[in-house]
């Protein structure tokens, strides 16, 4: 999925490469989903096919309606019975987001089946929120209710009534307007919500609630007897975060030198992740984009003011966030900052495409090697410092990635990856890549000084990179923003920001492991897991067949 056009790919624990929308559910809610609770056109199309290809709709002419149709509704009705709160027992309302607008043709079968479900599980059981614009003439400053009105217009001829508006607007909306709704659209004037611009995100749970949003969805689902369900919102952490993110003066800067810098979107959960990590250390977050490509040398030639703007916002920050990307535009650009910063001693981070390139970069600077590449770039190198994936597919790109949650072993404990994960012998974090570092030349780059910190369970494949010298220099393969979350920010983006505002060695000290105490850390060999070893205090620990590590 192209960024420009859909946003960043959000990747799940189970490897659903999904829309973002799923991430902000995610961090909203502190909730894990699976690829089935992402229901596409594809995916129901595919199931409905594979049911003719095996007959079972006994040679039938198969349809839009009823067969799309009771697809959707099958899928639906199966998601809602899985927990994704970790609690046990299905969940007591299943939230169904229908994406796109009234009348797109796309949507349509989609449409029609939760007319019919509607219709099928009756009222009471199905509240339908419609969320709208409400435009304002710039000239004049008049709220204007008539897309409103015809969008649900259109709604009701499809055999759907909105039992709630959600407004969209600038502004909260003035009586009349929303008079003027509850008449046109037969809806009550109390189910109608305005959601209008807030300084920060956080502060929206707060104006659901102050507007008795939940009584009305309650009560459209005939909820309010249940004691419960039926309960006062407790948004005491949202209103003090939220509250805590506006007062917030002192500045860190972050640039993030990547390829899809055009549309925010591209890193939504990235930009979340420093947000996170941010308001947990009090500072506000600044972010400066950096186009790749602009600080590549060909363009000081082609367009000078562009590369003296793209390196001045460079070397104007605080840290350097490099993220992944595909393809080999703006990657040499990618290398110069992760020069920069290493040469510099600025803070760095580099996810996936970014730990990659950090490697490149120190064969080629550290040691000589000036054909260093990954063969995605250059398939004929001399020095492949990134490889292709041996299980990966070079003919189908679709879904062959290795994705989803996967698991990193610390291989050195008194690192600073390693501190900020809370001294834990391994994490569990998403992926999404089919090129990794060359295994082979692994022992070559640490002699020269680079930590291979954390690997996966059969030690051949690269999860940290660190370069221990450096105030923060750190790489992952992975991507430690999906796992981000308001209150609880990703370890990785915490020490940027630390290190950022120079407050790096009082976390890692929170995160010291005290003296005499000892953790457990399962250590691997060829593959399989040996005994479990205690680390005494001094960091150096042994399984009980006497490796070292």
């Amino acid at each position: 999925m192209s960024p420009f056009e859909h946003g960043e790919v959000y990747v799940l624990d189970d490897g659903g490469e999904v829309d973002l929308d799923l991430g902000n559910y995610e961090r909203f809610l502190d909730i894990k989903l699976t690829r089935d609770n992402n229901i596409t056109t594809g995916k129901i199309y595919q199931a409905v096919i594979d049911k003719e290809r095996r007959g079972d709709y006994l040679g039938k002419t198969v349809q839009v309606v009823p067969h799309i149709t009771d697809a959707i509704q099958e899928w639906i009705e199966r998601v809602a019975m899985i927990p994704v709160d970790e609690q046990p027992g299905p969940a007591d309302v299943c939230v169904i987001e229908l994406g796109g607008t009234i009348g797109d043709i796309e949507s349509m079968p989609f449409t029609e089946a939760l007319g019919q479900f509607s219709y099928r599980v009756g009222a009471g059981n199905f509240c339908l929120i419609h969320v709208s614009l409400v435009p304002v003439l710039s000239a004049v400053g008049e709220q204007k209710s008539k897309p409103t009105q015809h969008s649900v217009r259109g709604l009701r001829s499809l055999g759907l009534t909105p039992n709630i508006l959600a407004c969209r607007s600038t502004l909260a909306l003035e009586e009349n307007v929303k008079q003027k709704l509850s008449q046109f659209c037969h809806v009550p004037a109390e189910n109608i919500i305005t959601l209008y611009d807030v300084p920060n995100i956080w502060h929206l749970p707060s104006l659901l609630r102050d507007q008795k949003a939940h009584g009305a969805i309650l009560g459209a689902l005939n909820l309010l007897g249940f004691v419960n369900v039926a309960r006062e919102p407790n948004l005491k952490e949202w209103t003090s975060r939220a509250e805590s993110c506006d007062m917030l003066l002192e500045p860190v800067r972050i640039a993030i030198v990547g390829k899809y810098t055009g549309l925010s979107d591209s890193y939504l959960s990235l930009l979340k992740a420093l947000l996170h990590a941010s308001v947990s250390l009090r500072k506000k977050l600044v972010v400066d984009w950096v186009p790749a490509s602009d600080i590549e040398d060909e363009t000081a030639k082609e367009n000078p003011d562009a590369y003296k703007a793209a390196w001045k916002l460079l070397q104007g920050a605080d840290g350097v966030l490099v993220p992944g990307g595909f393809g080999d535009r703006g990657v040499e650009g990618k290398i110069l900052a992760a020069k920069y910063a290493r040469e510099n001693r600025i803070p760095f981070l580099g996810i996936c495409l970014g730990m990659q390139i950090a490697v490149i970069e120190f064969a080629r600077s550290i040691l000589g090697l000036q054909d260093a590449n990954s063969t995605e770039f250059d398939p004929d190198t001399t020095s492949p410092c990134v490889i292709f994936m041996p299980e990966g597919s070079k003919t189908h790109f679709g879904g062959t990635m290795r994705l989803g949650s996967r698991r990193t072993y610390f291989q050195v404990m008194d690192c600073k990856s390693a501190k900020l994960y809370g001294n834990r012998g391994f994490v569990d974090e998403r992926h999404r890549h089919r090129y990794e570092v060359n295994p082979d030349m692994v022992s070559t780059l640490e002699d020269a000084g680079l930590s291979f910190a954390g690997k996966d369970e059969t030690g051949q494949r690269m999860e940290i990179v660190e370069l221990p010298n450096h105030p923060y220099y750190i790489g992952t393969q992975f991507h430690p923003e999906f796992k981000s979350r308001p209150g609880k920010p990703s370890a990785l983006f915490l020490g940027l920001i630390a290190a950022a505002c120079g407050q790096l060695d009082s976390l890692l000290h929170a995160h010291k492991i005290p003296n005499g105490m000892a953790k457990k850390v399962s250590l691997y060999q060829n593959g399989n897991a040996t005994k479990f070893a205690k680390i005494p205090a001094d960091g150096i620990y042994s399984n009980c067949n006497g490796v070292h590590a």
